[in-house]
């Protein structure tokens, strides 16, 4: 992916990270109080529970420091269409749930692997494995309501309470260990994980029973209220029960939340008390689900056989196996194919987004820019709002070499979507390209800022402040951006 080219520069040795980077992390951890300027920082009296017990504000500004460095170590998902969804899967449970602060940071992590989890600050990660997992929009939402639930009743710091002194050393035992979990998806990386300090912190990822029992009720309740089957949470168990029968280590959800027959059957039960109706399940789940599968295959010729494979054998979506065969066609270029393989679906839904952004996306990567502008701007005029028209008609400018307008609507965009690290990367690349290379600079800098990687923050902003001599205004703005780069780093960048 496009955004892996900066962060290249700085992925740590994960090795050397679950050795090492787990003293350096609790260090910073220990010396930061972010209430508190660094002259008047003074560490915690680990023996007193209420100094070791944070706030909700603590937590959630913990919390963006996590993802930060949990981003400038793990490849991520930029795919406007799968953020696109799984925002809005999150903006129908969300209402439902019983998270005071409704606002969660999601990270997409491009990772094959059965996987997703919540941190204190209301963060939660999904691997694309995930979707390629659950067989069913509800089987996801039961997964992410679960989620929610730990977030909810903040189980982590009820745990601190206990533990007193794990706080620090919890938090920077779940970045090294589900920094390795992100990285592999072989035994090569459980065994990084068991040979280093990872190993003995790979335990404070894990939740006791009565937290699990307590966020699979509170889930329920939120997929009830939501309108989905409750029934889909045993139903998703025992998909990973099955994946785990199948693979020679457990996936990285059941090391943290075990899942046993008690459990299953408690789930069942739990369910028996609301009536099982039929669900039909949501078509733009199986697309994203498709995306996924083709994402994942090694090659799009091989996807592309795939797909063909299920619908000549009676796919049990067949619209979304269509998809996916039209997506690898276009991956494998043989655009003419990828347009006739589409084509079924435009003329039986021809209002639905997914099909004309990929309608779109056949044209311009036949290099027909102006084919593909056309039904990106006319979708445009309908759905002004939609995230991924907005990327895609970035990304389409930006090929079609109209870099300045390309250049506007992304300066526009990042005042509304200020913590989305692709609009970013894009405005620095299209910034370029257009010769403004003041916008270079301050568009790289909050690139690495969201990617935990101050110390090329850093250049970028004193870059930009060589060029804004003169201009008061901007030249303030980005002393100050500097000032917090540099005390971040002064905090071991976390």
């Amino acid at each position: 992916m496009p955004k892996l080219f900066y962060r290249r520069f700085f992925l740590f040795n994960l090795q050397f990270l679950a050795a090492a980077g787990f003293t350096l992390l609790l260090i910073a951890l220990l010396a930061t109080n972010p209430y508190k300027s660094q002259a008047e920082i003074e560490l915690p009296n680990l023996g007193d529970t209420s100094s070791v017990m944070i706030s909700p504000v603590q937590e959630k500004i913990l919390g963006q420091r996590w993802l930060r460095a949990y981003r400038s170590q793990v490849p991520t998902s930029s795919d406007p269409l799968i953020i696109d969804y799984l925002e809005q899967l999150f903006g129908r449970l969300l209402p439902y749930s019983q998270l005071d602060d409704k606002r969660i940071d999601l990270v997409v992590v491009e990772n094959n692997t059965l996987n997703a989890f919540a941190v204190p600050g209301n963060v939660i990660g999904v691997h694309t494995g995930l979707l390629m997992y659950a067989k069913t929009e509800n089987q996801l939402a039961a997964v992410l309501s679960h989620e929610m639930g730990h977030l909810s009743q903040r189980h982590y710091a009820r745990r601190l309470e206990q533990q007193k002194k794990m706080m620090m050393p919890m938090l920077a035992g779940m970045l090294a260990g589900l920094v390795l979990a992100a990285n592999s998806d072989s035994d090569a990386g459980m065994a990084a994980i068991m040979g280093t300090q990872a190993a003995a912190q790979q335990a404070s990822l894990a939740f006791s029973r009565q937290n699990e029992q307590e966020a699979d009720r509170i889930g329920m309740q939120t997929m009830v209220q939501a309108g989905l089957d409750p029934h889909a949470a045993a139903d998703m168990f025992e998909e990973m029960v099955r994946a785990n029968r199948l693979n020679r280590r457990p996936p990285e959800y059941l090391l943290t939340h075990p899942v046993s027959e008690t459990r299953v059957a408690d789930a069942r039960n739990r369910a028996m008390q609301y009536e099982r109706k039929p669900v039909e399940d949501n078509l733009e789940f199986q697309l994203m689900r498709s995306r996924v599968r083709v994402d994942a295959e090694e090659t799009p010729q091989i996807a592309a056989r795939m797909f063909k494979s299920e619908l000549d054998k009676e796919s049990a979506y067949p619209d979304a196996s269509r998809y996916g065969w039209a997506l690898a066609l276009m991956e494998s270029s043989q655009f003419d194919a990828a347009r006739d393989a589409l084509a079924p679906l435009l003329e039986k839904d021809p209002t639905r987004i997914t099909y004309q952004i990929m309608r779109a996306d056949i044209e311009i990567a036949a290099e027909r820019y102006k084919a593909g502008l056309d039904i990106i701007e006319a979708q445009l005029k309908q759905h002004p709002d939609s995230y991924p028209l907005i990327i895609r008609h970035a990304e389409a400018l930006m090929k079609a070499g109209i870099y300045q307008q390309c250049a506007d609507i992304l300066d526009r965009y990042s005042r509304k979507r200020s913590n989305d690290d692709y609009v970013w990367y894009l405005l620095a690349e299209v910034n370029g390209l257009a010769g403004n290379i003041l916008g270079v600079h301050e568009a790289r800098a909050e690139y690495f800022i969201l990617n935990g990687v101050y110390d090329r923050a850093q250049i970028q902003l004193r870059n930009a402040l060589k060029l804004t001599q003169g201009n008061q205004y901007r030249t303030a703005l980005l002393e100050e951006r500097l000032k917090y780069v540099e005390e971040h780093m002064r905090n071991g960048g976390f």
